[in-house]
C-alpha cells in the first residue's frame, strides 16, 4: 500500500510501498486466518497463483477474491506451476485480464523435485513479457549469469531464492546472495522462497536486500498471525540495521573503551589496597 509519508519506500517499477514484506496467500487453514495474517503483516503486495489457488469451485473462488479485495492490498499474480515459457506467458496474460495489473511474478520451473527455476525458459518468458508491457518479477536463483540475462531482458526487479520453495532452510548460499547484492547494486532484489524464520528475513535485509516474500513460513506456523507479526518486525529491523551501517567484523578483540593513562583507583592508595 502506498502511504502518505514514506521515508524509506520499496519502489517496484515506479510504484512505492510502505512495507518491504510481500505475503503469499496459499496453504492457510482458513480464510479468517489469512485475513488476520494480512492485517497483522501489513504487506506491500499479496501473491496469488492463478493456476493453483482459484481452481476450485466458483463459490470458493469468488469468496477468495472478495477477501483479497477487502484487504485493499496490491495483488501480484504469479505463474506458479508453469513448466515452459509459453505456458508462463499465457498464464501471465490471463492473470492480467483477471486482476487488471501489469505486475507478474514470473515462475518457470525446470525441476519438479526441488522446484528450481528453469534458467532458459525463465529468460525466454521474461523477454516476451517485457515486450508485452508487463512489470516482471522473476523467481530465480542467485546465479549471476542468469540474473544478468534477466536484467538485460528488462527486469528491474529480481526475486532470488534463499533455498527451495517451502523448505524453511534459510539462506543456503549466503556468499552467493551477498555477491549478487554487490554485483547488482541498482537492481531491486527481493528474497523469495526458503525463508523459515524471522531471523532469516532479518539477516537478508541486513545484507542489503530490498524485501522478502513469504508464504509457507507464515501459513504453516502453529500461530500464523503471531508469526506474520514476527516477520513484519524482522524485516523492518533488518532494514533499519542495514541503513544504520553495521560495524566492521574484526579478526581479533578490540576493546570497547580505549585505555588512556592509568586506571582510576577510586580513592584507594596502593598501600591501602595492599593492607587488605
Amino acid at each position: 500500500m502506498k502511504g502518505p509519508h514514506m521515508k524509506d519506500p520499496l519502489t517496484l517499477y515506479g510504484q512505492s510501498f510502505s512495507s518491504r514484506l510481500l505475503l503469499g496467500t496459499a496453504r492457510f487453514d482458513s480464510p479468517s486466518l489469512l485475513a488476520d495474517a494480512i492485517s497483522t503483516a501489513d504487506p506491500a503486495m499479496l501473491t496469488v497463483s492463478l493456476r493453483r489457488q482459484i481452481s476450485g469451485s466458483r463459490e470458493s473462488g469468488q469468496s477468495f477474491w472478495n477477501l483479497l479485495r477487502e484487504s485493499q492490498r496490491a495483488i501480484l499474480p504469479n505463474t506458479a506451476g508453469c513448466l515452459t515459457a509459453r505456458e508462463a506467458v499465457r498464464t501471465a496474460c490471463m492473470a492480467r485480464d483477471l486482476v487488471e495489473t501489469n505486475f507478474v511474478k514470473l515462475e518457470v520451473i525446470g525441476d519438479e523435485l526441488n522446484l528450481q527455476p528453469d534458467p532458459f525458459g525463465l529468460v525466454e518468458a521474461a523477454v516476451e513479457l517485457v515486450r508485452l508491457g508487463f512489470h516482471v518479477l522473476p523467481y530465480c536463483t542467485e546465479d549471476w549469469v542468469l540474473c544478468r540475462r534477466l536484467i538485460d531482458a528488462g527486469c528491474a526487479v529480481l526475486m532470488p531464492w534463499a533455498a527451495p520453495i517451502g523448505t524453511g532452510q534459510g539462506p543456503r548460499n549466503p556468499r552467493g546472495l551477498r555477491e549478487l547484492r554487490e554485483r547488482a547494486p541498482e537492481t531491486t532484489l527481493i528474497v523469495d522462497a526458503g525463508i523459515g524464520l524471522p531471523s532469516h528475513a532479518c539477516q537478508v535485509m541486513e545484507w542489503g536486500f530490498d524485501g522478502v516474500l513469504l508464504n509457507t513460513a507464515v501459513s504453516r506456523a502453529l500461530d500464523p498471525v503471531r508469526m506474520a507479526s514476527a516477520f513484519a518486525n524482522a524485516v523492518r529491523s533488518g532494514r533499519s540495521a542495514f541503513l544504520a551501517g553495521p560495524m566492521n567484523v574484526e579478526e581479533v578483540a578490540v576493546a570497547s573503551a580505549p585505555e588512556i593513562g592509568r586506571p582510576f583507583t577510586l580513592g584507594f592508595s596502593q598501600s591501602t589496597y595492599s593492607a587488605h
